[in-house]
């Protein structure tokens, strides 16, 4: 991207990236300042699939906080055993569960839970 005469080949394309932090750092760019270019984390979750008879898919939920609350962080369904997040961010650990929710709308209780600690660029 181009800011002004400067240019920045920080990559803020994708889902979640457009936060307060990626603005204060083009506008510390068009003004002269350093372009910052971070890295990018992600975290990949797999589980086994259901047994119960009917599962039509998974929920996926996070929390900043072991044990909870957690918040639903997909709209539909998940379909396969595995899910990605890319909206974490670098420094923070996260805690995952997922349920089974079967063709009649049922969900089952929380999975085990997961912890991801997020490395810092």
């Amino acid at each position: 991207m181009d800011l002004g005469l400067l240019t920045c080949t920080a990559d803020i394309e994708g889902s979640g990236v457009c936060n307060s932090d990626v603005v204060n750092r083009v506008v510390t760019a068009t003004l002269g300042g350093t372009c910052v270019v971070t890295s990018v984390h992600s975290v990949t979750l797999n589980w086994t699939a259901s047994t119960t008879p009917n599962v039509a898919g998974y929920n996926v939920y996070r929390s900043a906080t072991a044990g909870g609350p957690y918040t639903k962080l997909n709209t539909t369904l998940v379909v396969p055993t595995n899910y990605g997040d890319s909206t974490v961010t670098a420094g923070q650990t996260y805690y995952y569960v997922a349920t089974a929710v079967d063709t009649n709308g049922n969900e089952s209780a929380n999975s085990n839970q997961a912890q991801a600690v997020i490395p810092t660029p």
